[in-house]
Order: C-alpha cells, then structure tokens, then sequence
C-alpha cells in the first residue's frame, strides 16, 4: 500500500507539497493549512523538512517551488494511490458486481460455482471446489458466457513472468544480426508473445513466429502478466524504454535480454 495511505504524516507531507505545487510560487501558509486542516505552525515545519530534503526550493519570503525531485516523489506516491485505488474497485467492490466468465460445464442461473483463471481468462465450473467461489446470473452451455455475481475468496494462480528481447536497430544490423534459434524457443515457451518496432516484426517472421500485437506491447504484456501468463516481448532496441515504462507503471516485474 501507498505511504500515504499508511502513514499519517506521509499523507499530511504528500497534501501539503501538492498544495504548493498548485499555489506556487507564491505560497500562502496559512491557506494551506486551511486547506489541509493542520496549523500554520505545523505547515511551516512541513515546508522546512521538504527544503532541506530538496523537494521544495525556497526563492524568497511565502515563495517556494517544488523541485523536480519534488515532483517525481509525488508522481510515485499518486501512482502508488491510484493503483490501490484500481485494487479497490476492480478486487473489492468488483466482488458485488456481475462478471463475465466462461462456464466449463452446463450451468443453470443461481447455481454455485467455482472460479479460475484459464489462459489469461475467467471461467467457472460448477460446484464450490475451488478458493474463489460465485453464483451464476445466467444460464450457459459449456464453452458459453455466463454472468457470475457474489464472489467470495481468492482465485489461486501465480502472477505471470515478462521477458523483454532486445533486437538491434536496423543501422546495426536489424533483424539479420538477431539469434533467431533463441528467439524460436522463446516464443515456443510463452503463453503470448507481443512485439514493437520494424525490426522486432522482421525477426519474428524469422523465427516463425506471429505476434499477438504489434502495439502497445508494453501495456498488453502488464496486462497479461497479471492474468498469470508468461509473456515475450521483442522491442527494437531504440524504443525498448516504452515497453518497460508500461511494465514498471503496471507494477510488473521483468528481464530484458539482447538477441543481437
């Protein structure tokens, strides 16, 4: 969980240094003290500490700014937020809503099922086996959609790995200076594979292998680990920092390896 959902003064520290970002520069204590409900006295404490860290620059008297330091810990701490936020919407409140999934068996609406994830997708089967556990909202046919409300426990499954595969750009070689043999046997490995860049496509073909997409490569792989499946992604060198900005913005670990 976010710091500043844990800790009282990490919260009251992460409002205060907002406050001056959207007053700067011209900063008046007593407002955001106001705005924040602590005292002036303590507002001013804040702003001292968050000086003499370097997250805020002080250029005179009720005059700060915030640093770029400043801003990238507040960029980490509203992402932190936003991702608890996400949890709670699609995990705990998702749990009094209707989900779709895919019915294993024949069900009949108002029958208990069990919940699992399955190449990345829901699906229930009847009876209540399982950890993760619903009702159905519908009748289905095995292999139909069926709606699934009243979830209660923890679908049991491990969280997906993400291998990112360098290929050189074409200046220094491209898809021809690529080891297609170890990018064969990636592919054959991985539940999806995801690619981005001319060069990356090129060496796939190479390899006999046809990607799920060509782009957003970096937000399907995040997206697909964390449904428990293991994901190659081949990038062309020049533009790898896009996939793994997606990746570490999804909060999704990963490798990165060259194949040239």
């Amino acid at each position: 969980m976010a710091d500043v959902l844990e800790n009282k003064r990490a919260a009251t520290r992460f409002r205060i240094l907002t406050e001056i970002a959207e007053r700067q520069p011209a900063v008046s204590q007593g407002e955001i003290a106001d705005a924040v409900g602590v005292t002036s006295q303590a507002v001013s404490e804040y702003i001292r500490a968050l000086v003499e860290e370097e997250l805020v620059e002080k250029e005179g008297r009720s005059r700060y700014t915030v640093t770029k330091e400043g801003v990238d810990w507040l960029l980490q701490e509203a992402a932190d937020v936003r991702r608890y936020a996400d949890h709670v919407t699609d995990d705990v409140l998702g749990s009094v809503q209707e989900e779709a999934a895919i019915a294993t068996d024949d069900v009949t609406e108002g029958e208990p099922v069990t919940l699992s994830l399955r190449a990345g997708l829901l699906h229930a089967t009847p009876g209540e086996e399982g950890p993760a556990t619903g009702v159905a909202t519908t009748d289905a046919e095995a292999g139909a959609d069926v709606g699934v409300t009243g979830f209660e426990g923890i679908i049991d499954f491990d969280p997906g790995t993400v291998t990112v595969y360098q290929v050189p750009p074409v200046r220094s070689g491209g898809a021809s200076a690529t080891d297609t043999p170890t990018l064969a046997d990636a592919c054959e490995a991985a539940d999806l594979v995801a690619a981005t860049g001319v060069e990356a496509v090129v060496a796939l073909r190479r390899a006999d292998c046809d990607p799920a997409t060509t782009f957003a490569a970096g937000e399907v792989a995040a997206e697909a680990a964390g449904r428990g499946l293991d994901v190659v992604v081949v990038a062309t060198a020049d533009i790898v920092g896009r996939v793994t900005d997606a990746l570490r913005d999804g909060n999704v670990t990963y490798e990165v390896s060259e194949l040239g």
